[in-house]
C-alpha cells in the first residue's frame, strides 16, 4: 500500500475553518490514510478553568497527574471524536484511536534525567504493533490518533504528537511506501529572514539548533521527521495546510522536504 500521514499542528485545531478545510481535502484524497494529532488551545483553556498550570521543556509538556487526567479528557475525547465526526460528515468512515487500543503503540515512562516529565511517554519501534491499523486502511477506514500511549503497567502517557506520528510511520515503512506531512500553521522551516529552506537534513538541522533559529515544539517534529526518513519512510514534509492538496498531488509547492543529504 502507499500510505499517507498527516499530522496536523495545535494551531490548525484552533482554527475552525481552517481544520475543516485540511480535514476534507485530506479525506477526499484517494488512498489509505491516517492522522495524528495533539491538543492545541484547547487543553490549555480547560486547564486553566480547572486551574491546571501548564509547564514545557523544549517543547515538550511535563504531564503530572492532573494534567494526565487533562489531557486524556481533551486529546482521547473531545478532539479526537470531534475530528472523527468531522470526517464522518464529509462522507468517509473515521475511527478515534490512542496507542492503548489494541496495544497499538506501547510505551515507557520516560527516566527521571535532569527534568522529570512524569507521564510522558517514549515510543520503541518494537512497541508499535500495526495489524488493526493495516486492516482499518484495507477497509477505506481513516484511523485518527491522539497523542496519548500506555506503558506495560496499565498507565496512559501523553506522548509528543510528532513522535508519535514518527513512529507509525516507520513502522508502517517496513511493509509499505510511507509519505508524512507535518501540518502546521507555516509554510515550512523558516529562517531567520522568514526565507522557506525547500529543503534541510540532518546536519543543516543541527546548525540551526545550535545557532537558535529552530527552537520550542520546532525541534521536536525536525528529529522526528529525520526518524522517519532513517527508517526508511519515503518523505516528510513540513507544511502549511494551505499547500497540503498540491503536495499530495505532486505539484511543485512551498513546503521543507527533509532529507538525509
Amino acid at each position: 500500500m502507499k500510505i499517507r500521514i498527516l499530522k496536523i499542528g495545535g494551531q490548525i485545531l484552533d482554527d475552525e475553518n481552517l481544520l475543516v478545510e485540511t480535514l476534507k481535502g485530506f479525506s477526499v484524497f484517494p488512498g489509505p490514510k491516517l492522522i495524528i494529532h495533539g491538543g492545541g488551545k484547547l487543553a490549555t483553556q480547560i486547564g486553566n478553568r480547572m486551574g491546571i498550570p501548564e509547564r514545557y521543556v523544549d517543547g515538550r509538556r511535563i504531564t503530572d497527574a492532573q494534567t494526565l487526567e487533562l489531557v486524556t479528557m481533551v486529546y482521547g475525547g473531545l478532539i479526537n471524536k470531534g475530528l472523527v465526526a468531522k470526517i464522518q460528515s464529509f462522507g468517509f468512515n473515521a475511527i478515534g484511536l490512542c496507542g492503548a487500543d489494541v496495544g497499538i503503540i506501547k510505551a515507557h515512562k520516560r527516566p527521571i534525567g535532569k527534568i522529570n516529565f512524569e507521564f510522558v511517554g517514549d515510543i520503541e519501534p518494537e512497541y508499535i504493533q500495526t495489524d488493526f491499523i493495516e486492516l482499518l486502511l484495507e477497509k477505506e477506514i481513516i484511523p485518527v490518533f491522539s497523542s496519548l500511549t500506555f506503558d506495560p503497567k496499565g498507565s496512559l502517557l501523553n506522548t509528543n504528537a510528532d513522535t508519535i506520528c514518527s513512529a507509525l510511520g516507520a513502522k508502517l515503512a517496513e511493509k509499505h511506501e510511507v509519505d508524512m506531512y507535518f501540518c502546521f500553521d507555516k509554510d515550512g522551516v523558516m529562517n531567520i529572514d522568514q526565507t522557506i529552506y525547500d529543503r534541510l537534513n540532518e546536519s543543516q538541522i543541527l546548525e540551526l539548533s545550535e545557532n537558535g533559529i529552530v527552537l520550542g515544539g520546532m525541534l521536536p517534529k525536525l528529529k522526528n521527521a529525520i526518524h522517519a526518513i532513517k527508517a526508511g519512510v519515503k518523505s516528510v514534509t513540513v507544511l502549511s495546510p494551505t499547500h497540503l492538496m498540491d503536495h499530495l498531488e505532486g505539484k511543485p509547492a512551498i513546503g521543507t522536504k527533509i532529507t538525509l543529504n
